[in-house]
């Protein structure tokens, strides 16, 4: 899944989707970074992508203000705008939430009747802050991050305590970032054992300089499957068929 996060990327990813044909798919929308560079012409354009049947997604959209590289009342104005998208074309929303979980909540819940899927990208908040976007019917995606949250009431806690059901999970790279640092001193040795030499291998041959890029998914995914006490395998088969239902995708 090929993000986009201002036209110009967005059609970009597109343009990478069809250089690899039922092999990427990608997503069109305003990056809360970005909010500040929607125009009278930015709505049209995206509703251009997301007509094609690879772009499978409005996003990535939301709020971040911790950042708030473009003003708070902006990325709220932008945010609703492709929220008011995605429910029109009924296409699933792929939300970046940082510091701002109540404000995205807000917005969704204008919206509760109409919602189309969405997916709650690389969550790094806390326990009470899933279970809120659980019980809107969000899906959660989880990343390399987990490997260094330690606090007590954050991923680790809502893996290790099931507050994170497997059919509501996603498991994505958000590269280049969250790369999964498996030799960290903070993982604890239970995981670490858990990992395979196999998936090992793969991550520090190809995922050079912790670049994270997709051949870091088979070590995340044991990560999480350490911490939740489930089999690799089946998080990795769940994941994809929650994959394939979110975005209507075909194999």
């Amino acid at each position: 899944m090929v993000t986009g996060t201002t036209v110009h990327s967005s059609k970009e990813a597109l343009r990478l989707t069809r250089l690899f044909p039922e092999t990427l798919y990608s997503t069109a929308g305003v990056h809360p970074h970005e909010a500040k560079s929607w125009d009278e012409e930015t709505e049209e354009a995206l509703r251009e992508l997301l007509a094609n049947q690879e772009v499978v997604a409005v996003g990535e959209c939301g709020l971040d203000f911790n950042r708030n590289f473009s003003p708070q009342d902006t990325q709220l104005e932008v945010f609703q705008k492709q929220v008011s998208l995605a429910c029109s074309l009924k296409k699933p929303l792929f939300i970046h939430e940082r510091d701002a979980h109540k404000e995205v909540l807000e917005v969704l819940r204008k919206y509760k009747d109409r919602l189309p899927p969405v997916v709650i990208h690389c969550f790094t908040g806390d326990a009470s802050q899933a279970t809120a976007y659980l019980k809107e019917g969000c899906y959660i995606g989880l990343t390399g991050y987990v490997w260094k949250d330690k606090s007590e009431d954050g991923v680790r806690r809502i893996l290790e305590d099931g507050i994170l059901p497997l059919d509501r999970l996603l498991v994505e790279t958000d590269s280049p970032f969250m790369y999964p640092n498996t030799r960290a001193s903070k993982l604890p040795p239970y995981v670490k054992e858990a990992l395979t030499e196999r998936s090992l291998t793969f991550l520090h041959r190809y995922c050079t300089f912790q670049r994270n890029e997709p051949c870091s998914l088979p070590v995340t995914i044991e990560m999480i499957a350490a911490y939740m006490k489930k089999k690799s395998d089946q998080v990795a088969l769940q994941t994809t068929f929650n994959a394939l239902k979110v975005f209507g995708l075909t194999t």
